[in-house]
């Protein structure tokens, strides 16, 4: 079949580093055909730094300043949204509406009714709608499905899931003081960590949340949160807890902390593959998404569920050590989209599994500015 031509809509960070190398890296699955970018092109593109402007680096995909005329162009099958969150749903409804499937950049929308009403609309048009999920393939998040699925730690009765940064400087943009739907950390890499729990053990049966701000300044827009998700039977004795906190002095990351009744996990670090993409490194290259073996975690297990794993003898009953770590593979996340345009296979992220995310922070600021437990619905 001919590659899946794409329209991107938006040319910054997101789009460069987190899509378009993994888009370019599956040539035989998808071409690049246009771009909604509204910066006006430069008269002469060579003469322009490259990342300035999508025409520069991608001089043979078409270049639209207007929303009107990107999504008149008969050409793209598949658009990927980029924007800011507040057009996310503005832009993936009138890309359902112009006949095309959407991929969404996380935060998926703003709101739950904004997310109810573009799913709905891909549903009466029969058009795929994901959501961008990419943590889904991280290393770590991998190994960790693994090990659960092989059941390596038993019954879970404590998960803590970490996605920790240390006043990043990007948050130098965060001097918003009044909250509108969208803000907040929750938002930002909340949307990863909400999406790994529900992933793992679906919706909860209540929230409970404690939002802090930690930057210095006086504002409603949260940059630290603990969030603890609890459920119904059969995983009543279940406790989730998702945190975020920008005061996190540390060379590796605390990212899970697992308990069950037959093992546990701890591990420490972030997935290599975005940092190796700000290094230059190609989703194909050999080692990509290759952790190195000092952050691999510390595995304890009371059960053989892997005999040909590293590290653990087909008769021993306790295993102690350093499990490795299941390579990253972003790039999973497109070659999922590409079979599912196909109709080879189901599309791996449901929007509406991204819709229960952002309810899910919803009611977590509704507890914390409540300071109660609140039963999810």
């Amino acid at each position: 079949m001919d590659p899946i031509k794409v329209g991107i809509i938006g040319y910054g960070f997101s789009t460069k580093c987190f899509h378009l190398p993994f888009i370019l890296a599956l040539p035989d699955r998808f071409t690049v055909v246009a771009f909604f970018q509204r910066t006006e092109a430069p008269e002469d593109p060579k003469s322009v730094q490259p990342g300035s402007h999508c025409i520069v680096d991608h001089p043979e995909a078409k270049h639209y300043r207007t929303a009107t005329k990107f999504f008149a162009n008969p050409e793209i099958e598949v658009v990927i949204v980029c924007s800011k969150t507040d057009t996310h749903a503005e832009y993936a409804e009138k890309a359902l509406l112009a006949g095309k499937h959407v991929v969404v950049e996380k935060p998926f929308t703003r709101t739950t009714q904004e997310a109810n009403g573009i799913i709905s609309l891909a549903n009466e048009k029969g058009l795929i709608l994901t959501v961008f999920q990419n943590r889904r393939w991280d290393s770590d998040f991998k190994t960790l499905s693994h090990l659960i699925q092989n059941n390596a730690l038993g019954e879970i009765k404590e998960l803590e899931i970490h996605y920790d940064v240390d006043f990043p400087f990007w948050m130098r943009n965060m001097n918003k003081k009044e909250y509108t739907p969208g803000d907040g950390m929750m938002f930002g890499l909340g949307s990863h960590t909400i999406d790994q729990a529900i992933q793992l053990f679906g919706r909860p049966e209540s929230v409970t949340c404690f939002l802090r701000v930690l930057r210095g300044i006086e504002s409603d827009v949260d940059d630290s949160f603990t969030l603890i998700l609890q459920y119904e039977k059969p995983q009543q004795d279940l406790l989730v807890t998702i945190k975020t906190n920008v005061a996190s002095c540390m060379q590796d990351q605390l990212k899970y902390f697992v308990r069950g009744t037959k093992g546990s996990y701890v591990k420490h670090g972030t997935c290599i593959q975005e940092q190796q993409i700000f290094d230059g490194m190609a989703p194909t290259d050999a080692d990509f998404g290759i952790e190195p073996s000092r952050l691999h975690g510390l595995l304890t297990t009371s059960t053989v569920f892997d005999e040909k794993s590293q590290g653990l003898e087909p008769n021993s009953k306790k295993y102690i050590g350093r499990y490795p770590t299941i390579p990253g593979r972003w790039l999973g996340f497109y070659e999922n989209l590409a079979d599912a345009i196909r109709g080879k296979v189901q599309i791996a992220v449901k929007a509406q599994q991204s819709r229960d995310g952002i309810r899910t922070i919803e009611l977590a600021r509704l507890s914390h500015e409540k300071g109660q437990t609140l039963p999810w619905a």
